[in-house]
């Protein structure tokens, strides 16, 4: 078995622990459906090894793979907003802080112009 490449290895635990949830929610939502392993791994087009890697959390199974189960479970649409532009908590704090940033500069800026223009007069 080939070694896992260091992006599994360096994981944080919070994502392991979602990876683990992600594959028990999938196989609830198996068996909810009163379906085999057989079965729903033939309905994915994988192995039922495959399958229970997946339900078992494994980090190294693809994302078409999970994708696939999604799209059974018809939850797939909700994989085109994982890593919207609109919900990327980051970015958008980062855009915050430019912002405000920006606003101090000019409004630093304006107060000196002002000064400079008080300095002139006086």
């Amino acid at each position: 078995m080939p070694k896992p490449a260091r992006a599994i290895q360096q994981l944080p635990p919070s994502t392991i622990a979602a990876l683990d949830k992600l594959g028990a929610d999938l196989a609830v939502a198996r068996l909810r459906r009163k379906e085999s392993l057989k079965t729903w791994a033939k309905r994915m087009g994988v192995t039922v090894p495959t399958l229970l890697r997946l339900e078992s959390g494994d980090p190294t199974v693809s994302l078409g793979i999970v994708a696939s189960a999604l799209w059974l479970l018809q939850r797939d649409g909700e994989l085109g907003n994982l890593a919207a532009p609109e919900f990327d908590r980051g970015a958008i704090e980062m855009d915050v802080r430019a912002a405000v940033d920006l606003g101090r500069a000019r409004a630093q800026a304006s107060a000196d112009a002002r000064l400079r223009k008080q300095s002139k007069t006086a």
